[in-house]
């Protein structure tokens, strides 16, 4: 590789259902994926929530949203809201 050539990033993308919206330009993701049991062969359903930044507060309760890995923007947050994919009924 020579000096001009760059190494591209790889940022992992996930998408989710917003859970909560309390903190200012802070939304929690909650990720839900399907795993496959090793011996028993049996799939089940994990969970896991993701502290994303939303820096215009356009994220709603109930929004399905995509977001990104990204620098630490603070302790827990370092993710970055991409896009809103499904906005929630109201």
């Amino acid at each position: 590789m020579t000096k001009t050539e760059k190494k591209e990033a790889i940022h992992f993308q996930f998408e989710g259902e917003v859970v909560s919206v309390k903190e200012n330009k802070t939304i929690h993701v909650l990720v839900k994926t399907t795993k496959l049991h090793e011996k028993y062969k049996k799939q089940y359903v994990t969970s896991r929530k993701y502290a994303v930044h939303d820096e215009k507060n356009e994220a709603q309760l109930g929004d399905i949203v995509l977001f990104q890995e990204c620098r630490p923007i603070s302790k827990t947050k370092k993710w970055r809201l991409i896009k809103i994919l499904k906005k929630a009924v109201k």
